[in-house]
C-alpha cells in the first residue's frame, strides 16, 4: 500500500530530467575517454632536420609580442627554424617591441604594413597571407602573438606532423584565465569538443565537420597549404583556422588536433570585457553561421546543464536524485576537459568554474545572442576593424 504522503512524481517531470542527466553523462563519458587517449606534445622531441617558417601575425602586441619571441630564441632541436613577424599596421609600439626582442638575431625578419585589409578579407586573414607568400620551407607554422611556449614547443609540433602523416596539425595551447569571468568562460573552448567529440576518431575521419583547430598555433605542410589556397581561400572568414581545417579535409587531406599544455598556453583575452568583445566578433559563425543551428544547440545545451541542477534544487524523491546525477556529471565532464588541457593537476578556480557550469552555458548563449545581434546591426569590430563582411 503505498503512503498517501509519499511525494509523486509526475512523468512530465522526471522525463525531460532523465534526459537531461542522460545527455550530461554521455558528455562526461566522451570527455573520459578523451582525458585517456588524446595526444599530446612530446616535451622530449627528436631533432628536426628540415626547415621551419613560423609566421606572427601582430597588431597591437607592443606587450605581448616581446615574450613570443623571446620563448622563439629559445627553441630548441629546430636548427633551421626562421621566423617571419608581421606589424600589422598597429597603433602602439609593436614593431619597436619586437626589434628590441629580436635584438639582431638573423632568424627573423620583421615586417610592417601600413595599409588596411580590402573589405573582403579579415585583418588575421590578410596578415597571414602576406607573411606565407615568401615562404618556401616545407613546413609552415602560425602563431598568435599572446601565445607562450616551452623550448620544445616547435620541434615537438613539426614532430608530430611529420609523424602522423597529416597536412595540419593543431597543438591546442592551454587557454590561462586571469579574471573569474575568464575562468567561467574561456575552458568552454575545450570542453565544447572534448566533451562532445571522440578525438581519436575525428582526427581519423575525412569529415569536415569532425575538424577541431586552434588558428593560436597551426603547423602546416606548407605544399599542401598552398595547394589549398592558403589563407587566401578563407579570406573573409572569422573563423580562419576551422575554415582551413575544413578546406583541407574538403581536398582529401588530414588534419589533427593534439593537447600542447603545457608546452603551449595563451591568454586569450584578458578580462571581462575583452572577453566579450572576442567571443562577440565570431560566435555568431557556430554551427554554420545560422539562428536555427545555433538555437537547437542553445536548447540542449539548456535542457543537459541548467533542467538537472534546477530539479537538483527543486525536485523531490527520484526527480531530486537524477537532477544531482546530472549536474554531478556535468561538473565532472568539465572537471576532465580542463585536465585534458592541462595535463596535470588542477587549480582551486578550475573546481570552482567546474561547479558553476551552469553560469558557464548560460554566459555562452548570452554572447551567442549579443553577437549575433551584433553582426544583424554590422557593428561586429575587432582591434579597431569593422567586420561587418565577414562571413563564417
Amino acid at each position: 500500500m503505498v503512503s498517501a504522503d509519499r511525494p509523486k512524481t509526475s512523468p512530465a517531470t522526471s522525463i525531460p530530467v532523465t534526459c537531461a542527466a542522460a545527455l550530461a553523462a554521455l558528455g562526461a563519458g566522451i570527455a573520459l575517454y578523451n582525458r585517456i587517449t588524446v595526444r599530446r606534445l612530446a616535451s622530449t622531441p627528436t631533432t628536426v632536420i628540415e626547415p621551419v617558417t613560423v609566421c606572427v601575425p601582430a597588431r597591437d602586441e607592443a606587450d605581448r609580442l616581446p615574450g613570443l619571441i623571446a620563448d622563439l630564441r629559445a627553441q630548441v632541436h629546430i636548427p633551421r627554424m626562421s621566423v617571419r613577424i608581421l606589424d600589422d599596421a598597429s597603433s602602439d609600439d609593436t614593431s619597436a617591441a619586437a626589434s628590441a626582442a629580436i635584438d639582431g638575431d638573423p632568424r627573423f625578419t620583421l615586417l610592417r604594413t601600413e595599409s588596411e585589409p580590402s573589405p573582403d578579407w579579415t585583418g588575421k586573414a590578410a596578415a597571414c597571407a602576406r607573411l606565407a607568400e615568401e615562404v618556401h620551407t616545407p613546413v609552415l607554422v602560425f602563431l598568435d602573438a599572446d601565445v607562450r611556449l616551452a623550448p620544445a614547443a616547435i620541434a615537438s609540433a613539426v614532430g608530430e606532423l611529420r609523424r602522423r602523416r597529416v597536412d595540419l596539425v593543431s597543438p591546442w595551447p592551454l587557454q590561462l584565465a586571469g579574471s573569474m569571468a575568464e575562468a567561467v568562460v574561456q575552458p568552454l573552448l575545450c570542453w565544447s569538443w572534448a566533451a562532445t567529440l571522440p578525438i581519436t576518431a575525428a582526427n581519423r575521419s575525412p569529415r569536415p565537420s569532425t575538424a577541431v583547430a586552434c588558428g593560436q598555433f597551426l603547423v602546416f605542410d606548407y605544399a599542401t597549404y598552398r595547394a589549398i589556397g592558403g589563407h587566401a581561400a578563407v579570406a573573409a572568414t572569422v573563423t580562419e583556422d576551422l575554415d582551413l581545417a575544413r578546406n583541407l579535409r574538403r581536398a582529401e587531406h588530414s588534419t589533427a588536433v593534439v593537447v600542447a599544455g603545457p608546452l603551449a598556453r595563451t591568454r586569450m583575452y584578458r578580462g571581462a570585457a575583452e572577453l566579450d568583445a572576442g567571443y562577440t566578433r565570431w560566435l555568431w559563425s557556430a554551427y554554420g553561421g545560422t539562428i536555427p543551428g545555433g538555437a537547437a544547440v542553445g536548447l540542449l545545451a539548456a535542457l543537459a546543464y541548467w533542467v538537472p541542477p534546477v530539479a537538483a534544487m527543486l525536485g523531490k524523491g527520484a526527480v531530486r536524485g537524477t537532477g544531482l546525477f546530472g549536474y554531478l556529471a556535468a561538473v565532472t565532464s568539465r572537471l576532465l576537459a580542463r585536465s585534458t588541457e592541462t595535463g596535470g593537476p588542477l587549480a582551486g578556480v578550475d573546481v570552482v568554474a567546474a561547479l558553476a557550469h551552469p553560469l558557464s552555458v548560460g554566459a555562452y548563449l548570452l554572447l551567442w545572442t549579443r553577437s549575433h545581434r551584433a553582426r544583424r546591426q554590422g557593428i561586429l569590430r575587432w582591434k579597431g576593424r569593422p567586420l561587418g563582411s565577414a562571413t563564417g
